[in-house]
């Protein structure tokens, strides 16, 4: 299946413009995958651009063109221990990090307009906190073609550089959105006829056992917690993976890969 997807772009009354108040930066994205993307990515308003020597020379062909059409973006070079101290203590950074503003996202009635009347699948997490297993599971939706990945407002991380670098690029192109109740949220999907199937071990049904719906929304719960009782009871299915080995639970991430593979990897419509 071809990963490429297209640039996600909102209309012009939702551009960012840097709030009163907070700082023209924004926040530190970092890794290559990450900042090139992001550089790549019209709707960033990118403020400083830093690598050291080493990164600027190994990127070079690569940021040229991105560069050409930023020509107000002027990139730092700084030695490792300068480089360092602007971002937080352990970023695996590759020599190259960007500030920028936080991406506007859209509303989840906005992304249920803009969906209607055809087939989708979404990803729904629920309060799942671990910012490098929401990061895979960015790349993962991004990659299977799904539509967006919906969270909670608290216990969800915010699309900073660690989300961002494990996301490798997917937080360019796929929709981050962030709702106050969850269990309203699953309402609100049922409503545009989203099927939502909750992912749970001991649920007595397999994914891949029946023939999903459409438009199907999977939902997944925080590792060692599961779904809360209220998404379990907004799901109107619960589903597990057909696992047969000694371990019964995967991680989150790799989880939400497999549901997806099995919901769009199979699909017809997919590339091989």
């Amino acid at each position: 299946m071809s990963s490429k997807r297209k640039t996600r772009r909102l209309p012009a009354s939702r551009e960012r413009r840097p709030a009163a108040g907070k700082q023209a930066t924004g926040q530190w994205l970092w890794g290559a995958h990450a900042v090139l993307a992001a550089l790549a990515n019209p709707q960033r308003l990118p403020a400083r651009l830093i690598l050291t020597p080493e990164a600027a020379q190994r990127h070079a062909a690569e940021l040229h063109p991105l560069l050409a059409e930023r020509p107000e973006l002027r990139p730092e070079s700084l030695g490792r221990e300068a480089f360092a101290k602007l971002l937080p203590e352990g970023a695996v950074h590759q020599g190259i990090a960007l500030a920028t503003p936080a991406l506007p996202q859209p509303g989840l009635e906005e992304l249920l307009h803009g969906n209607a009347g055809r087939a989708s699948v979404v990803i729904v997490l629920d309060q799942v906190t671990d910012p490098h297993n929401v990061g895979a599971i960015l790349r993962s939706a991004a990659v299977f073609g799904a539509d967006a990945l919906i969270t909670t407002e608290r216990h969800a991380p915010q699309e900073n550089g660690v989300l961002a670098k494990s996301a490798s690029g997917a937080l360019e192109h796929l929709p981050y959105i962030r709702v106050t109740n969850l269990a309203r949220g699953l309402e609100a999907l049922k409503a545009a006829e989203y099927w939502c199937l909750g992912f749970a071990s001991e649920a007595a049904e397999a994914l891949g056992g029946f023939a999903a719906p459409p438009r199907t929304a999977l939902v997944l719960g925080a590792e060692g917690l599961g779904l809360r009782r209220l998404t379990r009871e907004a799901c109107d299915l619960l589903v597990r993976l057909p696992v047969r080995g000694a371990i019964r639970d995967l991680n989150v991430s790799n989880a939400a890969a497999v549901g997806l593979y099995e919901l769009l990897g199979r699909s017809s419509k997919g590339e091989t």
